[in-house]
């Protein structure tokens, strides 16, 4: 195979490993856009019924390991070569290997070179102009993403050179056309590039034409670009749209028709295309976009033959005091950060599901989104102004790695951020974000990077930035007092932290830009920060990091399942620091989405202090709720007992009302709630009519006997007689009680239980300490080192003494043990007395932690114990459907619910501890119709949490996908009366203190029976 002449390897410097060569005959960047043929076509907002051509599709492809082996397009055979699919990143079509890292670069150090060993893809194919296209036209060619580098050539001649993967790419290939015949057109991609360097952010490396590829006819004189502004009057009942146009060629006549957002048509006009359009909307035409109410009028613009469709919001983004408006409302951002992310694909991410997750967004209260860390495909910013979102847009830039290799951030940015070599390279992705996105109602905050550290470079992107757009406000966190930037940000800080970093900066905003990282089962702790941005007007609000779970599916034969670092044998790697998201890999919502959901909803209703009125407030910025269909209902003992009362509320934004409400009457033992929802009215893009944007449950009272009703779910009757018969067999004593018969080991203090045959219990109920690790108990910064050190997961029971007594109430027998690891002098002296009364049992444990390396907190305290496997079906009066745990347990509302066992479960793509349940009355676990059903509660009504699943804590621990685990035959039941909260410690504090699980004394009781 002939090498690339034009390289001269050694003797010439690549373009790819060159500063000085960011792009060769690349036209400006512009406003993303398609022009039509008619204004019919243009109103269709598709973009293949525009004027391009489309090159998706197949191509054919050849990959080597270095650009120096790569064939020359003069001599090159592509008959032999491979079929590759465009859009696609070549990794996940069988070339190379896709690469995760979160920081460390994956390649040497030694900006801006990259070795010359460096995976390069060869694109081929052909196409021919179409015979409509008229003949005197400038032809371009546009690729809206390349990663990361590339060579572009059209019938063996080359065309130019771009970088910058995120960023369009648009050519002028005219002149190298050949009209009415077959057009080459070739395409030589390179994996790295000194663009690498700032383009290290948290996600797999992966290669190729991973967007759309297209060639668009601009006729000689025509618009190649156009920015759209609104001037809106400080009374916010009128505003003026302002349009401007750039021409290439001669200026001519140019029509401009604005229509409603209803699509009515509002104004036409018609000048000269070098004037400025302007319209004035007042009254009933005037109609503001915000996320919440997302009004688009439309532009139709006219010239030269070719139409331009562009839908614009009417809305106002300003700094005033220490807020940042829109409308002259200081909003709250109750956002998400989104990568571009697909399973199957990568980054090549198809509309659908693109559209999908936004409209999965909406349903959930988000308002916000950051394009973390780098521009989205353009149909991004269509559906968020349609759907309605706040967009921060973030430039392709980061250069974390650097802090891998110096000891301070001040040294990590003389690498590149302070480095004037790559000053242009920094400006050029803010002019390629802005010009690209300028037109987008949603586009509220420019963010010029993420975790490059700070230095002149980034000052200079900002001034660019203010100067060519002041209409809009900018963000860089590292900028961490604001020298630059609009507004103060920061990363997983605490509510504690933020409170005293704005006691002393109380002059511009505040967000956090990224916090409770979503890793896994977690975040913990999201009503905490909501209830602070709720509270301090200078903080608005927060964005969660991330959405989705990154995992690429891997099939090895028959085995399919979602990879993260090293499981394609990439190194270095972060391993699972990739399964940080709100929706598992395949996009499926977790726990965590329908929690955050209801900590940002935006109405909340309480209780009065005597139970005749709720308070509703509203948390919309712009909205009344009288959009909403309200209603409410009483829940009784776990039960809905009452049909939905309708009732009409108006509250406008920002606001509280009282409504008087009647429970009517109540017996004397019953557990009452009080259920409200807001639904929708009306169907929108996102939801249809009746979907609940909101509830809230008001607890009325407790019952007055503290004791909550027995539920019998099953017919099984229970032969009990009046006198035990109790015995003792060496180390065992035998109990028998009708049906039931007890054997309670002496020597490890094991019990088991039968019922007519039945073995209710194989082992336990005995204490427990010690659950599966979350991935944020697992982080440097969680409580899994802690617990690791004192060896919490491999504590074992020591008896110290039994005894036993017979008496009128039944038997009694008595534990005296010490729960403790093996070498380590720290551990639980408890009591543990067991009652065997009228064929129930009752555990009672008390006890306290003692030794010095006694850890702060553990992750349990409670009972665990080992039912047969034929324990499938659960009931219970708690916390459900889902999973809760102490600080995640704010969605799920009390009522009775009924699962099998292995529903309970929570498939994480990374195994780990899952599947709790909080606030139990009572639990109830069987065998199914006519058998054995085992019913759990806490002494005197108190509540508690508890778990069922196939699998030992161990198992969860040792997994490291969903495969490795082989369920259990048998059914392992927690009950625990206190258990550590989830947390966000992977990035971010731990539990907070009100949800720690501390080592301090003990003292419980369960009740267990057959029923």
């Amino acid at each position: 195979m002939d090498l690339i002449s034009g390289l001269g390897f050694p003797g010439s410097l690549p373009d790819w490993t060159n500063l000085n060569v960011l792009h060769r005959n690349t036209l400006p960047p512009r406003a993303h856009f398609y022009s039509y043929a008619s204004e019919e076509a243009a109103l269709s907002f598709n973009y293949e019924q525009s004027e391009l051509l489309s090159l998706n599709g197949t191509w054919k492809f050849y990959y080597d390991r270095t650009p120096f082996e790569a064939p020359i397009w003069e001599t090159a055979n592509v008959t032999d070569w491979d079929d590759i699919e465009v859009p696609g990143m070549w990794q996940r079509q069988g070339y190379g290997i896709p690469h995760y890292t979160n920081i460390d670069y994956p390649f040497p150090v030694t900006p801006p070179n990259v070795s010359y060993v460096n995976p390069t893809g060869s694109y081929w194919r052909e196409f021919e102009i179409p015979e409509d296209w008229e003949d005197d036209q400038q032809i371009r060619l546009r690729f809206e993403g390349v990663d990361s580098a590339f060579h572009v050539w059209v019938n063996g001649e080359e065309v130019g050179y771009s970088q910058g993967s995120r960023n369009s790419h648009e050519f002028d290939i005219t002149d190298y056309l050949t009209p009415g015949e077959a057009n080459s057109l070739a395409a030589c991609v390179y994996q790295w590039s000194d663009g690498s360097y700032i383009e290290d952010q948290d996600q797999w490396w992966l290669s190729g034409i991973f967007r759309d590829v297209y060639l668009v006819p601009f006729p000689r004189s025509s618009i190649v670009d156009y920015q759209v502004n609104t001037d809106l009057d400080d009374s916010f009942e009128s505003g003026t749209i302002k349009l401007n146009v750039t021409i290439q060629g001669e200026a001519g006549n140019m029509t401009v028709k604005l229509l409603s957002p209803d699509g009515d048509e509002l104004d036409e006009w018609t000048g000269s295309s070098s004037d400025i359009y302007e319209h004035t909307l007042d009254g009933d035409d005037f109609q503001l976009w915000s996320a919440e109410i997302p009004n688009l009028y439309t532009l139709l613009v006219t010239f030269n033959g070719r139409t331009i469709s562009q839908k614009v919001g009417l809305r106002r983004v300003e700094i005033s005091g220490n807020n940042f408006l829109v409308n002259g409302k200081a909003i709250t951002i109750y956002g998400v950060n989104r990568h571009e992310h697909s399973p199957v694909s990568g980054r090549t991410v198809p509309y659908a599901d693109m559209r999908a997750d936004l409209i999965r967004m909406k349903r959930s209260n988000i308002n916000t989104i950051r394009t973390a860390h780098q521009p989205p495909h353009p149909a991004f910013f269509d559906v968020a102004d349609e759907i309605g979102f706040y967009v921060i847009s973030e430039a392709d830039l980061e250069c974390h790695g650097f802090g891998k290799v110096t000891w301070t951030n001040e040294q990590a940015a003389e690498w590149t951020s302070q480095n004037p070599d790559w000053e242009e390279a920094y400006l050029d992705r803010a002019r390629a974000v802005v010009e690209r996105f300028k037109n987008h109602p949603s586009v509220i905050i420019w963010s010029l990077g993420n975790e490059c550290f700070y230095g002149k470079n980034l000052d200079a992107m900002n001034s660019w930035i203010k100067e060519r757009d002041p209409s809009r406000i900018t963000h860089y966190e590292p900028d961490r007092y604001a020298e630059s930037v609009d507004v103060y940000s920061q990363m997983y800080s605490s509510p504690q932290s933020i409170r005293e970093f704005i006691g002393n900066h109380t002059d511009k905003p505040f967000m956090l830009c990224e916090y409770a990282h979503a890793m896994g089962n977690g975040p913990g702790g999201l009503k905490e920060y909501i209830e602070l941005f709720r509270s301090e007007p200078q903080i608005q609000g927060g964005l969660v990091w991330e959405w989705s779970n990154h995992g690429l599916l891997k099939k090895e034969g028959d085995l399919e399942y979602y990879a993260y670092g090293g499981d394609f044998g990439d190194e270095p790697n972060d391993a699972d620091f990739i399964m940080d998201g709100l929706v598992l890999s395949d996009h499926t919502p977790m726990p965590s989405l329908n929690e955050y959901a209801k900590a940002i909803q935006p109405i909340t209703v309480n209780l009065t202090e005597d139970g005749r009125q709720m308070v509703i407030t509203n948390h919309y910025d712009f909205l009344n709720v009288n959009h909403l269909d309200a209603s409410w209902h009483i829940v009784r003992d776990g039960a809905e007992r009452s049909a939905p009362v309708k009732f009409n509320v108006s509250v406008p934004a920002g606001e509280s009302q009282a409504v008087a409400i009647s429970t009517g009457n109540q017996t004397f033992d019953e557990e009452l709630w009080i259920t409200v929802e807001f639904a929708l009215r009306e169907s929108t893009f996102w939801a249809g009519a009746g979907y609940v944007v909101a509830w809230d449950q008001l607890h009325v009272n407790p019952p007055a006997t503290n004791q909550t009703r027995r539920a019998v779910s099953s017919s099984k009757v229970v032969r009990r007689q009046e006198q035990l018969n109790v015995t003792q067999e060496q180390t065992h004593l035998k109990v028998e009680d009708g049906d039931s018969s007890f054997d309670f080991e002496l020597l490890q203090g094991n019990v088991s239980w039968t019922v007519d045959g039945t073995d209710i219990f194989q082992r336990g109920p005995e204490l427990a300490f010690y659950r599966a690790q979350t991935q944020n108990d697992e982080a440097r910064w969680g409580d899994g080192p802690f617990w690791e050190e004192a060896r919490v997961g491999s504590m074992h029971t020591q008896v110290r003494d039994v005894r036993w007594q017979q008496g009128e109430d039944g038997l009694v027998v008595s534990y005296k043990v010490w729960v403790g690891p093996k070498a380590l002098e720290w551990g639980a002296e408890a009591d543990l007395t067991y009652t065997v009364s009228q064929g129930s049992l009752t555990v009672h444990a008390s006890g306290e932690f003692v030794g010095n390396s006694t850890p702060e907190v553990v992750p349990r305290i409670g009972l665990m114990a080992v039912l047969p496997v034929e324990f499938d079906e659960v009931a219970w009066f708690g916390r459900g459907p889902g999973e809760s745990y102490k600080d995640t347990k704010e969605g799920c509302k009390i009522g009775l619910y009924e699962m099998g066992v292995e529903d309970l479960f929570t498939h994480y793509d990374y195994p780990q501890e899952n599947g709790n349940r909080e606030d139990l009355r009572w639990l109830q676990i069987g065998t199914g119709d006519d058998g054995v059903t085992l019913d759990a509660r806490r002494d005197g009504g108190e509540t508690f949490s508890f778990t069922a699943r196939r699998y030992m804590p161990y198992d969860l621990d040792d997994a490291k996908h969903p495969h490795d685990l082989e369920p259990l035959d048998m059914t392992v039941l927690h009950l625990d009366y206190d258990n550590n909260g989830i947390g966000s410690a992977t990035v971010g504090p731990r539990p907070f203190e009100q949800y720690r699980c501390y080592t301090e004394p003990f003292d419980f009781t369960f009740e267990l029976s057959i029923v």
